[in-house]
């Protein structure tokens, strides 16, 4: 059964609507939380608005349309079954967590996000197609991404996104779930091994082999049981999506070595990765990281004369 989403928080555009950026909060937040802090949030590197104001995403993009969702509630498992707002369940990342003792304990923490993850990318793909289509079916005008588990849920929904590019795909102190099962693929590893079980094979075997990133793209789907399509397609999605991905070096709960793991898979698979690092930054963004964010967005923003 599919949770419930609260309706997003929705901030309209200060001019003309031509832009949707929709951003997912972090584990136990919720929109409420996370979107008006982050909104008015001073941004390094631009120059002071004509009032003299600092800068904030909603001056520096005056027509976009901020989208906040708030995840539904779920069970930690790390956390006494505690219900909390999370977009999947996942034992925590960071550098004190005791490590599995059993190889069964090890496959239950992976698969741990499975079901979550499942639900919610059917629901941001939802969502996605709601903006697109508000936007006069210009999929360029639309833009995905996440703060730390909202990251990596926003990833996981765009390999799976089989709509027109976005404009873009933001992440800051994320990281990528199920990069182990995607990574042999993305390395081309299992690419002529046999498997009776591919609803593809017989198709592969009159056309060429299944390119790599796609063969890493049905595992993902095949761990998350998303239904694919018939023929697979011979490029991603995601591989037309320009990603820019932040992370502080003393991040304590996503350590940057998560985020470099997921820069190089995505990186890998063909995707045109922006990454960017913040020297003694925590688990949060900073002002430098919103300037980089910014800056990035300006090169790929739509021309809206």
């Amino acid at each position: 059964m599919t949770s419930n989403y609260p309706e997003p928080l929705v901030i309209q555009p200060r001019d003309s609507h031509q832009c949707t950026i929709i951003l997912l909060h972090g584990r136990g937040s919720n929109a409420a939380k996370f979107g008006p802090i982050l909104l008015s949030s001073s941004i390094s590197h631009l120059d002071q608005t004509s009032t003299g104001a600092e800068h904030t995403l909603v001056s520096a993009f005056p027509h976009a349309k901020f989208v906040f969702p708030t995840a539904s509630r779920r069970r930690a498992t790390a956390y006494n079954r505690s219900i909390i707002n999370q977009w999947f369940d996942n034992w925590p990342l960071s550098t004190d967590t005791p490590p599995a003792t059993t190889p069964q304990e090890k496959q239950r923490r992976e698969y741990l996000p499975a079901d979550g993850l499942r639900e919610t990318s059917l629901y941001l793909h939802k969502l996605l197609r709601e903006e697109i289509s508000l936007l006069g079916g210009d999929a360029k005008r639309v833009i995905l991404g996440g703060l730390s588990q909202g990251c990596a849920a926003s990833l996981v929904a765009l390999l799976l996104w089989d709509g027109d590019p976005l404009g873009a795909a933001i992440g800051m102190c994320g990281w990528l779930p199920f990069r182990h099962q995607m990574e042999d693929f993305a390395h081309g590893v299992h690419a002529s091994e046999p498997d009776e079980d591919n609803p593809f094979i017989e198709q592969a075997e009159d056309e060429d082999d299944i390119p790599p990133p796609v063969q890493a793209m049905i595992s993902l789907a095949e761990v998350l049981e998303r239904s694919l399509p018939e023929k697979p397609p011979r490029k991603l999605p995601f591989q037309h999506i320009p990603l820019f991905l932040a992370h502080g070096t003393e991040d304590e709960k996503v350590p940057v070595g998560y985020g470099r793991e997921a820069r190089r898979c995505l990186s890998e698979m063909g995707v045109d990765v922006t990454w960017e690092e913040y020297a003694g930054l925590g688990h949060w963004y900073s002002g430098d990281m919103l300037g980089d964010l910014v800056a990035f967005l300006k090169k790929y923003e739509p021309d809206f004369e």
